[in-house]
């Protein structure tokens, strides 16, 4: 069935632009994933998008998340509370472009609600600043989390392309 999905690209300019969310618990810690580690990427991207359709990297064999995962502008953060895995996002850097996407970002659904994902965004633009980006931008779309789009326009992004798409669904 084809369905219509409304895709939201947006950006933020200046780290002075960030309205941060101070965190939330104790005993939290974001870390860079270095080396890259295809199976903790690939386990955050089956287990946060299963219900947002994240489908597109469903397919790829061990050499293709290895490739992705190791090209230079290519980063992997992880927040966990203790030992436990929260959530993850995804940075690609374009050094010529000085702008960074953050490409995939999303947190394990017995976290939602707990006040993380505003944190762990709050980071993810602070860490894509601090790696000299003059832009970082992020898309998003109607089959994402329901908060996903508020949650980027209260870190002080702004939408600056709108469009909408048709998915078999």
């Amino acid at each position: 069935m084809n369905s219509q999905v409304k895709r939201n690209y947006l950006e933020i300019n200046s780290i002075n632009e960030l309205i941060e969310k101070e965190k939330p618990l104790n005993n939290l810690n974001l870390y860079r994933v270095d080396p890259p580690d295809f199976q903790l990427n690939k386990f955050f991207y089956k287990e946060v998008g299963k219900k947002h359709r994240w489908v597109d990297r469903l397919i790829w064999n061990d050499k293709a998340w290895n490739d992705y995962l190791n090209k230079n502008e290519v980063n992997t953060y992880v927040l966990k509370h203790a030992q436990d895995l929260i959530g993850y996002f995804e940075q690609i850097y374009s050094k010529d472009e000085s702008n960074c996407e953050i490409a995939y970002f999303g947190i394990l659904e017995e976290y939602i609600g707990k006040k993380l994902g505003g944190y762990l965004l709050s980071e993810a633009i602070k860490k894509s600043f601090e790696i000299g980006s003059k832009r970082v931008w992020v898309h998003t779309c109607s089959l994402d989390h329901n908060h996903a789009l508020k949650n980027y326009i209260s870190r002080g992004m702004k939408i600056f392309k709108s469009e909408l798409i048709y998915l078999d669904i």
